[in-house]
């Protein structure tokens, strides 16, 4: 029957949570303005640890901590009953806070406080608990005094010195060491076990040499207590020496009993062993025997865990970290030596305190709405779940009809206001407990939104972009989005809504600009807010920076240009290896690019321009990479010595990026140029070892200079010096020639050995000579020059030449044989008969009869021409008869050739003669002839002027050369707009006319011009021009402004202005007469007063005695002149009005004859005079 009542209640809660419709709990945002405003139940925020070790010589402090709306208030329970702090005067509270403070400065004993303390915070909507902390007070009690006796053992037994160190709170850390402080060592042989005591596998002689102290140190007080040393004594069999011991050998030669292993911890064949879920297991196993046992683990049934196993202390112990129900199970250790094997089984049983699978969460509410809390939690045993409702079990609570617990799980339904409470979920069983406060709080809120008003968003077009609406509201508003306050709420296609409120525009786009609104709304209102979208232009760097490489010393140059939204203003920054890069003096920034100048090794890195506006930035990066010339090679040696060669090794020095390509080297020997360097050969940059090709009898010193890309390194410290043996000369003297300095000698000459050719000392040179094709015998001579004079030959006879060089060591290679010549004479024959044929205006060919070669007396050089203009046959022409020369080589019967180049329309004269190297002959019949008429060269200038609007005037004069009667001129001309041209236009004149008006339609065209000269043959060079950008186009703008009205009327009204100063000058002057000298002493004489006949100075002119006569207008508008016009103060003659009405005079002061000639001054007809009359 009882199980019949159980399974209907089984079937009754899985029903009920099918049919259960939970709504989704209120998540409340940590807005500042929410938190304030909203009731909330108490939450513990810290509190201390459950268990609770203090320090004795500090005040306790116990932490608990909570937040809630309104503030908690906090009370504590001491061992289950209430805590009354205000009736302890060493206990307070903080502000604010339920943190209690146990000072002991008046007195007292921490140890009375010890306990369980539990805190309880409290507000109007709940109670919260903190967990039950168990305050201990840390102890470190005194070691026991205890006189210990020498403790005697046999050689190579086992032994065990126990520490039994004085139980603390926490257990104290134990150690062994000497009487000396020094740490006993350890090894598989002596080790302390997990208990602390000194385990000996055997025991040595040499043990006894040292007294056994544990200390324990108690981590709380920082202090270390000892337990009194232990003596061993030794048993031996044999006398002992210290000096025999030997590591290898501890008992020497000295018969110990060995033993098999037995086991010293644990005891037995078998063990147990618990540990807690998470907690760490330590496994030991200790062994006796000698020799000393070796510990090896096992697991039973499968693997030790390899990623959390570790072993220690020799192996002894094994140590599995953060232990899980999978490692339970048979543990085996194994000692063993060459004895025996023995093992002993460790059964590891793991339990686990409770541990969370579902904690419980706050729950935020709206009136009417389910939900639940949920406790689950697991352990070893399994955990009894029970539950409170502000710190009271739930079951002695006042009922609630809207709340029903099944088992882990409370149920909610239709919550109503003044339901919110704080429940706690206790989880426990022997191992330990779990306890978890969560508050159910009943809200009812009107929408309300959380953002800023009337936000303005900035987007990049064609990106993701989300436009945030964070709103609140219980029950939970629904929110929608319109755009431009029309239409449906905005969902699907390209925009998405989230949960939260945000809205999600898949790719932003131009048309998607404009006033975004959201509103939240439910059953208690409803809240909206707007967000104005602009999509902008993304910014993009179109030239970015370049991977380049820069010679040290030169100027780098990155560019970055960068285009942008132009609503966006957009600020370029440079970096350096992804740090900010400090211009300083030397770096120049502009908008579009970075300079380096000067660059140096410090420059070098990758530099990255980052363009950036208020909504997005872009970057590129370029490396700069700094070239130089390589360091100079280092530490020459000479090596493998020979007659004519050496080796020459070097360590090259740094590259500097730039790869060395070859290597050059110089020498520079003492003998003949010491202190000039010379190159001697060049290699390949990948050698740094070559042997070097020398000559003999020179005392060289070598350097080397490394070549890259950049240009040469600077030359390296020179080597030591290397003298070669002397040899006889390898070089035959070069330039080998005979010529005749006279008719009647040949001078032989030669080149001299080079001082790297000699060879050796005492050079000399033998030079051998014959007449060729005559069977002479050799002529010789030994000289140190490098010529030699043969007198008395023949003219122009050949001669076999051969020479040789010298020296001390030996003779040299002698030469090829080479002819030369005895000295020429001057030819006895001329050429005849000089004549012309098809004269042209340029050109004409020439005929003659060749001479005997045997006459020329010397080598066949050439028939020379020599011709010259004589005159021209234009009238008047002045030409110059500078002679000129031209050659021609022939050999033939009928020699003939074609003389060019010559001026058209002239008169030439021309002789030939023929020539040697030396000398020619007398000249031949002299040969008169006149070219024809040609075309005429360009003018010799051509100016255009623009002397009116519509006129154009151009001048030129006649050609320098007319090349023959000039018959006129032709013009050709077109119009010029840009790349447009107008038909040609032609004009021709008479050969006197040098200038021509041409009269354009349109002021602003501009004409090409192309002028040439003719005569009867035709038309010669063209002479181009085109009418310039004229300056008198500024005159062109006067007369414009001239002819505008507001101009006439100014000019108007100035001479308006100066008729009646003028005017008033007369009548001011007609008062005045003629004063006495005696009157007027005092005043300073002017240059230009004029000294009247009585004495008396006349201030102004005869003039002034009469009448004054002016213009007057008749009615028909004409204008009556008189004495006194505009035209004598220069506004008449040239003065007049333009015929478009503008005034282009200049005002000049009227000088005539008579003025000019007189006595008397003009001051009364000049407008200066007679202002400063005035005065």
């Amino acid at each position: 029957m009882l199980w019949q009542d159980k399974h209907a209640a089984l079937t009754f809660m899985s029903l009920l949570l099918l049919l259960w419709q939970e709504a989704a709990p209120i998540e409340v945002p940590e807005d500042p303005k929410i938190q304030q405003d909203l009731k909330q139940p108490p939450t513990i925020m810290k509190q201390s640890v459950k268990n609770y070790i203090v320090d004795p010589r500090d005040n306790i402090i116990i932490e608990c901590e909570a937040k809630g709306n309104p503030v908690p208030t906090f009370s504590w329970r001491r061992n289950g009953k209430f805590f009354n702090i205000g009736k302890d005067p060493r206990v307070t509270m903080r502000k604010r806070s339920g943190t209690l403070e146990i000072g002991f400065r008046s007195g007292g004993r921490p140890e009375d406080y010890e306990g369980e303390y539990q805190c309880f915070a409290t507000n109007d909507f709940g109670v919260s608990l903190s967990n039950k902390i168990l305050l201990r007070v840390s102890k470190a009690p005194l070691w026991p005094k205890e006189v210990l006796e020498p403790v005697s053992v046999t050689e190579g037994s086992a032994l065990v010195l126990p520490c039994n160190p004085p139980p603390g709170l926490p257990p104290p850390f134990t150690f062994w060491m000497d009487s000396n402080m020094s740490p006993i060592p350890q090894d598989k042989r002596v080790s302390m076990g997990l208990n602390g005591d000194l385990y000996f596998s055997n025991v040595l002689a040499q043990d006894a040499n040292t007294d056994y102290s544990c200390k324990a140190r108690f981590l709380f007080t920082h202090t270390i207590q000892e337990k009194n040393p232990y003596k061993l004594k030794v048993q031996t069999k044999e006398p002992y020496n210290d000096t025999s011991y030997n590591a290898s050998e501890p008992h020497g030669d000295r018969k110990v009993a060995e033993s098999t292993p037995t086991f010293l911890s644990p005891s037995g064949s078998e063990s147990s062993k618990m540990v807690l879920r998470d907690e760490q297991l330590l496994l030991e196993c200790i062994a006796a025997g000698l020799p000393t046992p070796i510990i090896k683990w096992f697991k039973k049934g499968g693997e030790l865990p390899g990623q959390k196993v570790k072993f220690e202390n020799f192996n002894k112990t094994l140590k599995i970290v953060s232990v899980s129900e999978e490692d339970a199970g048979e543990y085996v250790c194994m000692a063993n030596n060459h004895l025996g094997t023995i093992r002993h089984s460790i059964f590891v049983q793991v339990k686990a305190a409770p541990y969370w699978l579902h904690k419980p969460s706050d729950q935020v509410l709206a009136p009417e709405e389910n939900g639940r809390l949920v406790c689950r939690a697991n352990g070893n045993p399994k955990p009894r779940i029970e539950w409170l409702v502000n710190g009271q079990p739930i079951e002695s609570s006042p009922t609630n009809p809207n709340r029903q617990v099944l088992g882990d799980t409370i149920m909610f339904h239709s919550v109503q206001i003044g339901s919110s409470a704080v429940y706690q979920c206790n989880a426990s069983n022997e191992h330990g407990y779990l306890l978890a406060n969560a508050f159910v709080n009943v809200l009812d809120l009107p929408p309300r939104m959380l953002g800023p008003k009337n936000q303005l968003i900035k987007v990049i077009k064609n990106n993701r972009t989300f436009l945030d609406c964070p709103f609140f509201g219980s029950p939970l508003p629904e929110l929608r989005w319109f755009k431009n306050g029309q239409g449906s709420g905005l969902d699907g296609g390209q925009y998405r809504v989230y949960i939260n409120g945000t809205l999600e525009i898949k790719r932003a786009r131009a048309e998607d600009e404009g006033t975004y609104t959201c509103v939240a709304s439910s059953i208690l209102g409803k809240a909206e807010n707007q967000v104005r979208l602009e999509v902008k232009e993304p910014t993009r760097i179109i030239q970015a920076p370049e991977h380049q490489s820069a010679i040290r010393g030169s100027t780098a140059r990155f560019m970055c240009r960068v285009t942008s939204d132009p609503s966006l203003p957009v600020s370029v920054a440079w970096m350096k290896d992804d740090k900010p890069l400090y211009l300083g003096w030397r770096l120049k920034k502009d908008d579009e690019s970075l300079s380096i100048p000067n660059v140096n090794e410090g420059d070098e890195g990758t530099y990255t321009c980052t363009a950036k506006s208020e909504i997005d930035q872009l970057s590129a990066s370029a490396r700069l990479t700094v070239l130089a010339r390589p360091d100079p090679p280092m530490d020459l040696d000479l090596s493998d010595p020979a007659a004519r060669s050496v080796r020459l090794t070097w360590i090259p020095g740094k590259e500097h990026r730039s790869p060395i390509t070859e290597f050059l080297v110089q020498f520079e020997e003492d003998r003949w140029e010491p202190g000039r360097w010379q190159n001697l050969s060049s290699y390949p940059g990948d050698l740094n070892s070559v042997i070097l090709q020398l000559a003999p009898f020179v005392n060289y010193q070598f350097r080397v200079i490394a070549i890259n890309s950049v240009g040469q390194s600077d030359p390296s410290r020179p080597s030591p010096r290397y003298k070669t043996t002397g040899a006889a000369p390898d070089a035959i003297p070069k330039g080998l020639r005979g010529w005749g300095s006279r008719k009647d000698n040949m001078e032989i000459t030669w080149e001299p050995l080079l001082d790297l050719e000699r060879n050796g000392p005492n050079l000399h040179y033998i030079v051998w000579w014959r007449r060729k094709d005559a069977e002479e015998e050799w002529n010789n001579l030994t000289t140190v020059g490098t010529n030699h004079v043969v007198h008395n030959t023949e003219i122009y006879v050949p001669y076999e030449l051969k020479i040789q060089a010298r020296n001390e060591f030996g003779a040299g290679p002698e030469s090829n044989l080479v002819i030369g010549y005895s000295g020429e004479d001057k030819p006895t024959d001329a050429p005849t008969d000089l004549r012309v044929s098809k004269v042209d205006s340029t050109k004409v060919i020439i005929h003659w009869n060749p001479v005997d070669l045997n006459s020329v007396q010397g080598e066949f050089k050439e028939y020379r021409l020599y011709y010259w203009r004589e005159s021209s046959q234009v009238p008047g022409l002045v030409v110059s008869k500078e002679k000129k020369v031209k050659g021609f080589y022939s050999t033939t019967a009928k020699p003939s050739g074609m003389l060019s180049d010559l001026a058209p329309y002239s008169n030439y004269k021309m002789f030939m003669v023929v020539a040697n190297n030396r000398f020619e002959s007398q000249p031949s019949n002299t040969v008169a002839f006149t070219t024809k008429e040609g075309v005429p060269d360009a003018p010799r200038f051509f100016k255009i002027n623009r002397r009116s609007l519509d006129t154009i005037h151009l001048e030129w004069a006649k050609p320098l050369e007319p090349n023959g009667i000039l018959t006129g001129y032709q013009l050709k001309y077109q119009t010029v707009n840009g790349s447009k041209v107008g038909p040609f236009q032609l004009e021709t004149f008479f050969p006197n006319v040098t200038e021509f008006f041409l009269r354009v339609p349109d002021r602003f065209s501009r004409y090409k011009f192309f002028l040439s000269a003719l005569t009867q043959v035709g038309k010669g060079e063209d002479y181009a021009e085109e009418s310039p950008h004229f300056t008198n186009e500024a005159y062109i703008d006067q007369v414009d402004i001239a002819t505008q009205g507001w101009f006439i009327g100014l000019m108007c009204a100035i001479a308006l202005i100066i008729l009646i100063l003028l005017i008033v000058c007369f009548i001011k002057r007609s008062r005045g007469g003629k004063y006495p000298v005696r009157d007027k002493k005092d005043l300073p004489l002017d240059a230009v007063d004029q000294k009247d006949q009585d004495g008396s100075f006349d201030y102004h002119s005869d003039e002034d005695n009469k009448p004054l006569q002016g213009s007057q207008t008749s009615l028909d508008g004409n204008v009556k002149e008189s004495d006194d016009s505009l035209v004598d103060y220069g506004e008449g003659g040239d003065g007049q009005f333009n015929e478009d009405g503008s005034f282009i005079g200049q005002y000049t002061v009227k000088k005539d004859k008579d003025e000019t000639e007189g006595n008397e001054s003009s001051e009364a007809t000049s407008p200066v005079n007679a202002i400063y009359s005035l005065a």
